[in-house]
């Protein structure tokens, strides 16, 4: 007889989806949505799937005493309701179904900008409200224009080959994508989104909300782009900096804007955002349809029945805590990549074209694969809007064009130790380039204490646990700038709990580590001191005991 898995159904699904589980003979369905925290973890424990959407928060405490739970599957994209590093650490695998919710969200993107030239919100109101002035609501075509991508992943593909029929201009700017053109030539990558501003007359972003990735379109951003361009967001609220759209929407440089994403969720009643006659809204219904919600539900439990029958991953968005037949000593290093690459991957502003691995020692071998993967992982997570981990991130290197190389040495007179080196795209690295840019690099081991070291990254040498809060501050070598990076971390309440400075090439690098993570204003204050190069941020997990 096969095996029987109860699934529990913790929010409300679409009842395809629950019909779904209920054509599966090897399915009991608990179908309980809208109960306490308390509830659910006692179903938890009886259940060996759990399905849920963006209504209930799957806890720690939900999921402590769940040793019968195998996957928690999300029927939708975000798992911010999910406590990834709870599920990890119970091996309790994370599923979400982000590829079903593709074409609605391009298809809402695209909707927003036809609905954007044709001033199709406004020219409605002013009807419903008794007005009939046609001359007010002149649009544009889209023929012939055009059409800026940010981000050419799943989604921003989708809506590259609905532009195309529509006889747009397309160009895309994806620094993680190693390619000139795109789609048979038809579309022109850039490597350097300011670049690709100037020939814009259409907007739209289809990228994550990161630290890079925050504020994007802004007051001097704003100044590259033509007189009149028009923006579309249906990604993530913040990405066009929303203080800064104001002025720029009153000065005529955007002729108009269509959000549908805010950085706060709703925005407040008496936001500028809400009644703006150049701006065209919707509440955040990207993945809003019959279709996209059908898709969503059944696709998340195909997944988590795959898994749960053997047949592998699908979907996957915590694959990365598995360590599959290594030893104590390779997860170690396993754990020692993830960390460095997390590291490295904020500096990487100018793309990434190749990753090349050097792993030395031969005890490491059986470790080779999955440390180039969790390399992978760390350094492309930030980059899209597709979830990256373990199982899927071969498939989106590949896809973006990056060259992958792993090399395995024993050379004993070095021991053992980990490289990770980073190539941007052609044409990143100009006569400007200062030395630690050209070739981004992070090197660390492992030591008998067991506690993983970064010991140089970008040909700054150091000895630095990399965990918790860290900052990588580049600056001018010359005095006072450690006090002013000291005095500007105090005034913002931040406090400096270890510190390591490297000098090279009349520069400094200071890696910090801090009890609490910057906030964007003190990045942005930092960044703003004379002789300050660059700095990032990014949190690590916390040391192991």
């Amino acid at each position: 007889m096969a095996e029987q898995f109860k699934i529990l159904v913790a929010d409300k699904l679409a009842p395809e989806g629950l019909k779904f589980i209920e054509d599966q003979p090897d399915c009991e369905l608990v179908n309980k949505p809208g109960l306490s925290e308390e509830a659910y973890a006692q179903l938890a424990d009886e259940c060996d799937a759990m399905l849920v959407r963006s209504g209930i928060k799957v806890t720690p405490k939900i999921m402590a005493s769940a040793k019968q739970l195998k996957v928690i599957a999300r029927a939708g994209v975000g798992v911010d309701n999910i406590d990834l590093k709870a599920a990890t650490d119970k091996g309790i695998l994370v599923l979400n179904s982000a590829e079903a919710s593709t074409i609605s969200t391009a298809e809402h993107a695209f909707t927003l900008m036809m609905a954007l030239c044709r001033n199709v919100g406004i020219a409605h109101l002013t009807v419903a409200n008794g007005g009939w002035d046609r001359s007010k609501f002149n649009g544009i075509t889209l023929e012939g224009k055009t059409l800026a991508i940010v981000g050419f992943g799943r989604i921003g593909q989708t809506i590259a080959k609905r532009a195309l029929v529509f006889g747009m201009d397309v160009i895309a700017y994806d620094p993680f994508i190693n390619a000139k053109t795109m789609m048979d030539g038809k579309v022109k990558m850039f490597s350097d989104f300011k670049e690709m501003l100037p020939h814009a007359d259409i907007i739209t972003f289809h990228v994550p909300k990161t630290e890079q990735t925050t504020g994007m379109l802004n007051k001097d951003t704003w100044k590259l782009c033509k007189k009149g361009v028009r923006v579309v967001n249906a990604a993530r609220g913040g990405i066009v900096d929303e203080t800064d759209l104001l002025e720029a929407l009153e000065s005529g440089q955007c002729a108009g804007i269509a959000l549908d994403v805010f950085t706060s969720e709703p925005p407040a009643e008496d936001s500028p955002l809400r009644n703006h006659p150049k701006i065209l809204t919707t509440p955040h219904l990207g993945a809003s349809t019959v279709e996209g919600q059908k898709a969503v539900s059944i696709i998340a439990i195909e997944n988590a029945l795959s898994y749960l029958r053997g047949q592998g991953v699908q979907g996957a968005v915590n694959a990365g805590g598995y360590r599959v037949d290594l030893t104590d000593h390779q997860k170690l290093y396993v754990d020692l990549a993830d960390r460095m690459a997390s590291l490295l991957a904020p500096i990487c502003t100018r793309g990434i074209a190749k990753v090349s691995i050097e792993l030395n020692g031969g005890n490491l071998k059986a470790a080779s694969g999955t440390i180039e993967r969790v390399v992978l992982m760390s350094l492309l997570k930030s980059s899209t809007e597709t979830p990256v981990n373990v199982i899927n991130v071969r498939t989106i290197a590949d896809s973006r064009g990056m060259e992958v190389t792993s090399k395995l040495c024993d050379d004993k007179a070095r021991g053992e130790c980990l490289t990770v080196r980073v190539q941007g795209p052609e044409g990143s690295v100009t006569s400007d380039t200062h030395p630690a840019d050209v070739d981004r690099h992070i090197s660390g081991r492992v030591f008998e204490d067991k506690r993983p070291r970064v010991q140089e990254i970008n040909g700054y040498y150091m000895d630095m646990v990399p965990a918790d809060n860290m900052m990588l501050i580049r600056n001018e070598d010359r005095p006072g700038i450690i006090g002013l990076v000291g005095n500007t971390m105090g005034e913002a309440g931040v406090n400096i709990a270890d510190m390591a400075i490297s000098r090279r090439d009349n520069t400094a690098l200071m890696v910090l580590k801090v009890d609490d993570m910057p906030s964007a204003d003190l990045i942005a204050k930092l960044k703003a001191h004379d002789g300050i190069l660059h700095v990032s941020s990014v949190k690590l997990p916390a040391e192991k005991a």
